[in-house]
């Protein structure tokens, strides 16, 4: 009788007690050094081709500005980035190769920007048009017609691409605000370049954008990004979406808002990077040596 009401339940904790994922907050400079210092493995290639794909509204083009933002140390826009809210068209209609600089020179490396990713079948850019891309068929400024892939029939085909020519892998720039909201039809999509492209053995990578919006946290504070329970939620299940393995998903925070750069936001960008072009530069030398294994 007359019993003490209840305590609701406490609300679950957001945060795990360590980072699930170590990272060295105070690594910007190393790691920008090694990325201005990188040689890529082959004399007939100057620059290693990256290619940025994903969803329309991603933030494909502001990841390649972010970079760019990096290197130079202010805030860049050489990829024209849309800032609507809920785009439903590319913005991006052309391919665009994007070479990275700091703010003296070119680095040995490119992020080629293409047309968004959008569910309908006949929307945004083709999975042909993206594959071809990967393998250099695509002629750079070459706009995509979202009706109908590029044939080998056009003059803006790439017939017989040099080495040069080729994307040595593959980054999906995926939202973590919609990922689990995303139409079926556009993993499908991605699945299937993923597929063409790991018959060939080219490396995937996701960047998972606007991690900010799915964690009041990670809002705050961008260091709780390896501990908030909700960033880990959203790249399980983007890894259970597209395939990629976890330790080749980066979740970060683009800039957009900001007029100065961030030491914590860069350093998140630099390990992305620093992960994608050794991959990439593994790929080109596997490239090497099934090239001269064939010749032989």
């Amino acid at each position: 009788m007359g019993g003490e009401p209840s305590k609701p339940d406490p609300k679950p904790n957001p945060e795990l007690e360590t980072p699930w994922r170590r990272i060295d907050w105070g690594q910007k400079e190393e790691l920008k050094k090694r990325l201005e210092k990188f040689s890529v493995r082959n004399p007939d290639v100057k620059d290693i081709r990256i290619l940025v794909a994903g969803q329309t509204g991603g933030g494909k083009s502001s990841f390649i500005n972010s970079v760019n933002n990096v290197f130079q140390g202010r805030i860049t826009s050489s990829a024209i980035a849309n800032s609507s809210s809920g785009a439903s068209h590319s913005f991006t209609t052309n391919l665009k190769k994007y070479r990275v600089r700091n703010e003296d020179d070119d680095l040995p490396f490119s992020l080629i920007d293409i047309m968004g990713l959008e569910a309908g079948e006949m929307c945004g850019s083709q999975t042909e048009d993206i594959i071809n891309a990967i393998y250099g068929h695509v002629k750079n400024n070459y706009k995509f017609n979202p009706e109908e892939p590029l044939s080998d029939k056009s003059e803006d085909y790439k017939s017989d691409p040099l080495l040069s020519d080729q994307a040595f892998c593959l980054v999906y720039v995926v939202d973590a605000n919609t990922v689990s909201n995303t139409y079926e039809s556009l993993t499908d999509k991605l699945r299937i370049i993923r597929t063409r492209c790991s018959e060939n053995g080219i490396p995937q990578v996701i960047v998972m954008t606007k991690v900010d919006l799915v964690c009041p946290l990670v809002s705050k504070d961008l260091r709780k990004i390896y501990t908030s329970k909700k960033v880990r939620e959203k790249m399980q299940v983007c890894s259970d979406k597209i395939g990629v393995p976890m330790n080749h998903i980066f979740p970060l925070k683009n800039y957009s808002e900001e007029i100065d750069t961030d030491d914590d936001a860069d350093v998140l960008i630099l390990k992305a990077l620093d992960q994608i072009v050794n991959l990439a530069n593994d790929r080109l030398r596997d490239a090497d040596r099934l090239r001269d294994a064939a010749s032989n």
